[in-house]
Parts: structure tokens; C-alpha cells; sequence
């Protein structure tokens, strides 16, 4: 898959295809808020290294999608975006979902990681024992630990371990320009600091002809009010919004704050047609966005996901 980079001097035209699909493979990053807090809490909180927290594996779970672009050609694309944390748990959900058929088979042309966190890398194993020279595209930010566990070395404080080291291309985005992956497919990194010394995370917009653009994130991390001012400033179109997709960080551990009450409430003012938020964007927040009337895309609640209020493990979203 070329990556075509292009600076913002100018706001970008990137193509339109005739829909997407994401299917939510796993939402669930980790079983237990309590659990996580207490590694988090026993390495020195958030400040800490990720790669060097004594993560208790049975409560690892992941963070996964599967985008399906339709050209406007009818001809079908397809990524992954991020890879799940515990590695059994991933193999589970590719063989429920038909990602493993689909990686072993060359019809997923690449893995997209939004960012380097272990419940959206760690369980890449999972994907390269399937698909070992898959093309891997990561936002220039990530680390070096991040790229050596890649290539497949072993973090053993961490419990991350990746027993099938990549054999295929390793695609660094740099932040702040607009890649085009094929026609109305575009990735945007952007450069943040995030928790457990993480740094970075990418997310993509999708342009669907005659229904605007779809902006798709693994945590959302940078905000939904970042992810819709660079589409104002950068892209062609860039204030007609048709959905959003993925986790959007709202309340991943509890209840909702004022200032995230008051982020959610906010963001009426983008008009969207079509909210598919899941991951940790919380429940409290999507609770609050159905009382609010948003257009929030229910779920099955099923194959263990949390609630049936939003897109879960199992589901499916069309736009288009």
C-alpha cells in the first residue's frame, strides 16, 4: 500500500471511496479498572514505563478493528488497525470475527497502529503468526522499545512478548502531515504526550462520497476537537463531517468529570450523523451523548463487551 505524504501548506484533496466498514474485533482493553490502576499504581502511577510494569497478563484483554474501504470502483481494501494486548484473547477474537482467515489469505495489506500502548500493540504476535510480512504503518513518534518488540524482542518486567518478529515493511508516518494510504483513506499523527511514558498516536479520515468525512481513532488520545480542527485547517471539506469511529477517551476509568461533562456536551456543535464510540471512550460518556440525543450507534453487547449502547466486540458499522 503507497503511502503518499503531503504537507498541510495547503488543505488536501485525498480522494472519496464509496463506504467503510469497521468491525470491532475487541473493545475491551483490560478486564479489570481496579487491576490496571493497582500495576499502574505499583510501578509509580502514570509517570511510569509501560514497558517495564509487571502487567498481570490474565487481565489484559485488547484493543482492535478492521476497516474495509469500498472503492468507488466497487473493488474492497482492507487494514487493521492496532493488534490487542493478550495474545490468546486476539487469536480468540480474529477466529469469531474471520480476521484470521482474512490475514492468512493476504486480504488485510496492513496493520495500522494508532499508538504504542499495550492494549493496542502488545498482541501483535497474534497478527504476525498469520501474516509475518504484513506491512506495518506506526506514527513516528513510537519509541525504540516500541519498534525492537516488532521486530520481536522480549520484554519480560512487561509480560510482552512477540515470539514472530516482522518480516515485512515498517512504515513510519511522520506527525503532522497528511499520508494518503489509497483514495479516500488518509492518516494524520499527531504529537501529544500520553500516559506511561507514551508519546503520540495517529488516527484516520476517511472521505465517503456524497456523505462527508468518517474520522476513525484507536484512543483518541488528542481529542475529538483536535481531530476536527485539523480536518478544518488541512482537508478539502474538512468541516463536512459525516461519523466517527473508535475510542475517544472520555471516562476509560469511572465516572464522568465537569470538564468531560462538559467536553461531551460540546460536541453537538460538529453536527455528526453517525457516532460509533466504543473502547475507552466510557460508558458514563455514551450514556450522557444518548441522553443528549447523539446519533450514537448501538451494539449487540455481546462476546463479552460491556454494554449494548455501543458498537462492541462482534459488530459492525457502515458508512456510506
Amino acid at each position: 500500500m503507497p503511502d503518499s505524504s503531503r504537507t498541510t501548506a495547503e488543505k488536501i484533496d485525498f480522494g472519496a471511496c464509496r463506504a467503510v466498514k469497521l468491525t470491532c474485533v475487541s473493545e475491551i482493553g483490560w478486564s479489570s479498572n481496579d487491576t490496571l490502576m493497582q500495576d499502574i499504581a505499583g510501578s509509580g502511577g502514570i509517570a511510569a514505563n509501560q514497558w517495564h510494569i509487571p502487567w498481570r497478563e490474565e487481565n489484559a484483554r485488547g484493543s482492535c478493528s478492521l476497516l474495509e474501504v469500498e472503492d468507488l470502483d466497487g473493488s474492497h481494501r482492507r487494514l487493521l488497525i492496532d493488534s490487542g494486548w493478550n495474545r490468546d484473547y486476539m487469536r480468540a477474537r480474529f477466529a469469531a470475527t474471520g480476521v484470521d482467515r482474512l490475514l492468512r489469505t493476504g486480504k488485510i495489506e496492513g496493520v495500522f497502529l494508532t499508538h504504542e500502548h499495550m492494549d493496542h500493540l502488545f498482541g501483535l504476535q497474534a497478527v504476525l503468526e498469520l501474516k509475518p510480512d504484513v506491512s506495518i504503518y506506526i506514527p513516528s513518534t513510537f519509541t525504540d522499545d516500541a519498534c525492537h518488540f516488532i521486530a520481536g524482542i522480549e520484554f519480560p518486567d512487561a509480560h510482552a512478548s512477540n515470539a514472530a518478529p516482522h518480516q515485512g515493511e515498517l512504515i513510519r508516518l511522520e506527525t503532522g502531515r497528511v499520508h494518503v494510504l489509497m483514495p479516500g483513506l488518509a492518516a494524520v499523527g499527531f504529537d501529544l504526550p500520553i500516559m506511561l511514558g507514551i508519546e503520540g498516536e495517529q488516527s484516520l479520515y476517511v472521505r465517503v462520497e456524497d456523505k462527508g468525512l468518517v474520522a476513525v481513532t484507536g484512543c483518541g488520545h488528542h481529542s475529538v476537537d483536535r481531530i476536527m480542527a485539523f480536518a478544518r485547517d488541512h482537508l478539502v471539506d474538512g468541516t463536512d463531517f459525516y461519523g466517527l469511529y473508535g475510542g475517544l477517551h472520555l471516562a476509560p476509568f469511572g465516572p464522568l468529570a465537569p470538564a468531560t461533562e462538559a467536553i461531551v456536551r460540546d460536541m453537538s456543535k460538529y453536527r455528526l450523523k453517525r457516532i460509533a464510540c466504543n473502547h475507552c471512550t466510557g460508558l458514563p460518556a455514551v450514556r450522557l451523548m444518548i441522553d443528549l440525543g447523539y446519533p450514537v450507534v448501538r451494539g449487540s453487547g455481546r462476546d463479552g463487551s460491556i454494554s449494548d449502547l455501543y458498537v462492541g466486540n462482534g459488530d459492525s458499522v457502515t458508512f456510506g
